[in-house]
């Protein structure tokens, strides 16, 4: 797959135009908890499918021309992608077809059913195929990839733009890693606005592709095993997408899984937020020191946390 051109600074915001009146502008508040460095949480938890996958499906919908989307849209997610497709084709009254892996969440799939979206479920190597082919046959519609697409990506980046208007003096960006379409995003923001903003992608220690790709120098494929943390953990970065993480990214941080219980714990504890394992990957990252001190914002990507799950780390 051809290697995608860099994210611009002026596309993220035309996108934040695009979407402003859907989307919520989140809130950034400080985290109050004893720790090597001044913790502020980018609440992407708030938007309404409850994740920043609205943004960036928004805004690529928005550009498709209107005989585009003649057969629909579709995609292929773990389960907040696939909500923030089925929420804009709702919106634009067409037809919704997503790809899910066998493993997602009950409360995805439910909420992906709730927004009248058409679920087909796969083994997690056939669906990963799906991204990495950019489609599937059969499947009608037109193909809105959860990451490797400018459109997606210029949306999440509008991220980018409402940390530094709220925190200019940010030290560091910690990022959930998935696929790289939301590092991609805010990165080409910090990096314009404010280079020495430091940008982390943020991993957990099961499926951690990121931190071997650059250490290795190039695009890396690792074992993976299946947690709790289900909205980032691939077992590969996607190559289209090494140059634009390249470009941005100061570094992976990684977690383990019971630093990542814990950082879902004490936000709803100290914070009163419900955040998914992804989400407090980058909080779990930032409570070791691992990223430093200075004033660290930790984007807290998505809040679609199974209630059976949340109540096993609860207790």
């Amino acid at each position: 797959m051809k290697p995608i051109e860099p994210l611009t600074l002026e596309e993220v915001r035309e996108a934040r135009d695009r979407i402003a009146e859907s989307v919520v502008r989140t809130p950034l508040i400080r985290l109050q908890v004893d720790a090597p460095a001044e913790i502020h949480l980018k609440l992407e938890t708030l938007q309404p499918i409850g994740s920043f996958k609205l943004r960036g499906a928004l805004n690529a919908m928005r550009l498709l021309p209107p005989g585009a989307l003649a057969e629909g849209v579709y995609t292929a997610s773990a389960g907040n992608m696939a909500q923030g497709v089925a929420w804009g084709a709702r919106e634009l009254g067409i037809a919704c077809t997503v790809i899910m892996p066998e493993s997602a969440p009950r409360t995805k799939l439910d909420a992906v059913r709730r927004l009248g979206a058409t679920i087909v479920s796969l083994p997690y190597d056939e669906w990963w195929r799906t991204l990495a082919e950019h489609g599937r046959a059969g499947i009608r519609g037109a193909f809105i990839h959860p990451v490797a697409d400018r459109g997606v990506m210029a949306g999440n980046g509008t991220i980018g733009l409402e940390i530094l208007e709220d925190l200019p003096d940010a030290s560091a960006v910690l990022v959930p890693f998935g696929g790289g379409g939301l590092v991609a995003g805010i990165g080409t923001a910090v990096r314009a606005l404010s280079p020495a903003t430091k940008m982390f992608g943020c991993e957990v220690t099961t499926a951690a592709p990121l931190s071997a790709s650059l250490d290795a120098g190039e695009p890396m494929s690792v074992s993976r095993t299946a947690s709790f943390v289900d909205g980032i953990g691939s077992g590969s970065v996607l190559p289209e997408m090494w140059p634009s993480l390249q470009r941005v990214l100061s570094g992976a941080l990684v977690a383990s899984l019971d630093e990542v219980r814990n950082a879902v714990r004490l936000l709803v504890e100290r914070a009163r937020v419900v955040a998914e394992g992804a989400g407090a990957t980058p909080v779990a990252a930032a409570l070791s020191g691992r990223a430093g001190t200075g004033k660290l914002v930790c984007v807290v990507s998505g809040g679609n946390i199974d209630s059976r799950t949340l109540i096993e780390l609860l207790s």
